[in-house]
């Protein structure tokens, strides 16, 4: 048996996501032997949405692709980058006619990675179907030759607990890992699925964890208390609220697919 790990960050908030990003990403691949790294990048620029210049961080930092989310598309200038660069995603299930694509697949380590990029719609815009996307992803796969089963990672970027849980047990024994993002918050269910994919409900986030989903604490109050929609910033960093680094690594076996194990970070 011949294992590969795959490592899938959480949504990097601001600067200080951006930071201990680069601190940090390069000894993480190093410490878990890891063959293959995904970041989520949606929040990197300022908190919301992407540049170049960010997306060239974290991809110098080690990623090999960049999932992202809803907030992709705050930075208009941005989207040509997602027609341009194959290794920045957006959701895959948008409707046509949008910038940039949903997956890619690359060959590193000896297999075949496709790595897919799915948004949520319970409680969230209601785009096309992430379920049936999946399906029109595979069916497109079916006529590609690799030296083994492709390794496919999914980054679920969902709001509903119950709608992540439920596309993993519909995409499990089809693809490896699937790794909820958007809340921010890490959970701690990771698991093995019955046919062999590695689950967790969100990844958490690469931010500042002393504060309020990586966002400035005093204007979460504010907004909470007045319901007045104050722009969100970035928390900064002090001795009480440090950037972190969450995600988790998940053990396959290259020669059938299946997760063997699955790791918070």
């Amino acid at each position: 048996m011949r294992i590969l790990r795959a490592l899938m960050i959480g949504d990097v908030v601001g600067e200080p996501g951006l930071e201990v990003l680069e601190a940090r990403l390069p000894s993480i691949l190093k410490e878990y032997a890891v063959d293959f790294a995904v970041v989520n990048g949606e929040n990197a620029a300022a908190g919301f949405g992407l540049t170049e210049a960010a997306l060239g961080r974290i991809i110098a930092a080690g990623a090999d692709v960049v999932t992202s989310g809803n907030h992709i598309w705050e930075k208009r200038d941005f989207w040509p980058v997602l027609d341009s660069e194959e290794r920045i995603l957006r959701p895959a299930n948008y409707p046509a006619g949008v910038s940039g694509r949903g997956q890619v697949r690359i060959a590193k380590a000896g297999a075949h990675w496709i790595t897919v990029n799915l948004q949520g719609r319970e409680l969230m815009t209601p785009i096309d179907c992430p379920f049936r996307c999946f399906d029109a992803i595979l069916n497109g796969q079916s006529g590609e030759k690799s030296p083994g089963p492709p390794i496919i990672l999914v980054d679920f970027h969902a709001e509903s607990t119950r709608e992540k849980e439920a596309l993993a047990y519909y995409l499990d024994g089809r693809a490896s890992v699937v790794a909820g993002t958007h809340t921010h918050v890490q959970t701690a269910d990771e698991r093995l699925l019955p046919n062999g994919a590695a689950y967790i409900t969100d990844l958490g986030m690469t931010g500042i964890t002393g504060a309020v989903i990586g966002m400035d604490p005093q204007i979460c109050l504010d907004r909470a208390r007045k319901q007045v929609q104050y722009r969100l910033e970035p928390a900064a960093q002090t001795p009480e609220a440090e950037a972190v680094v969450q995600g988790i690594v998940a053990g396959i076996d290259a020669d059938t697919g299946r997760a063997v194990s699955i790791r918070r970070i």
